[in-house]
């Protein structure tokens, strides 16, 4: 950070990042704080991402199209010569129970949420700087506790699965200096959150311990603490940001 009042979390002076979901709650966090830190960011989302900065390579990407995904990441290293910090915060949650769910929406959520992890990383893999690069998909806590109609079976499943295919990438990067992380929020203050009612609202909060939301600072704090060396001997973590929902074991 470059406010005098804020801790530095990380120096990304001369680094690039590559950030998806830049126009939802954390991502767009994570691209302001990236800045702050010095950072050169390329900056994706499926709308046009809202940041006027010359340090900003703005990218409208759909994230489950691999030619798509391969000519983002192409247009950054054309552009800024390098990938530091992957940043995943690209997803979309889905609802209801599971035997009302069709086939066609398990699908959408699986491939939004697994599928366009796995195009980010085997398309970010050859370019991150090695060694020092570092990637952060995003989890949830569902991927913990199963989850509930309110997020629907599909999106805790596949935020699941992005615990082992972090795990997996941990192991096989770690050779070339690549770490590889996973951050799995609760509820966060977020855009996201406005599909439920007050009573669910109510209902939500009352079940965590800390009593309150978390926020995409936050989370975005948490992001830039993994890329940084402070983080160095980390790697397969599942960074569990919950207000208490979840207890790490």
């Amino acid at each position: 950070m470059t406010s005098t009042n804020k801790p530095i979390l990380l120096d990304a002076a001369g680094r690039v990042a590559f950030v998806t979901g830049a126009t939802g709650g954390i991502g767009q966090a994570v691209v302001r704080m990236m800045l702050d830190a010095g950072a050169n960011v390329a900056a994706t989302g499926r709308r046009a991402v809202p940041f006027d900065d010359d340090r900003v390579l703005p990218l409208t990407l759909e994230v489950t199209d691999e030619a798509a995904v391969s000519a983002a990441i192409q247009s950054c290293i054309d552009h800024f010569g390098r990938i530091d910090y992957l940043v995943h915060m690209a997803g979309m949650v889905g609802k209801g129970r599971l035997d009302e769910l069709s086939l066609e929406d398990w699908n959408t959520v699986v491939s939004t949420n697994l599928t366009s992890s796995f195009l980010l990383l085997k398309h970010g893999y050859p370019h991150l700087t090695k060694p020092g690069g570092v990637t952060v998909l995003c989890g949830s806590s569902n991927g913990y506790n199963g989850g509930s109609y309110l997020s629907g079976a599909a999106y805790s499943s596949s935020k699941a699965a992005l615990v082992n295919l972090t795990r997996y990438c941990a192991k096989e990067w770690a050779p070339d200096g690549l770490r590889v992380h996973i951050l799995s929020p609760g509820p966060v203050e977020t855009p996201m959150l406005d599909r439920l009612s007050n009573d669910q609202h109510d209902g939500l909060r009352s079940i965590l311990p800390l009593g309150h939301y978390a926020t995409a600072e936050e989370c975005a704090g948490a992001v830039l603490f993994l890329c940084s060396p402070h983080a160095a001997s980390m790697t397969g973590t599942n960074t569990n940001i919950s207000s208490g929902m979840v207890l790490d074991a």
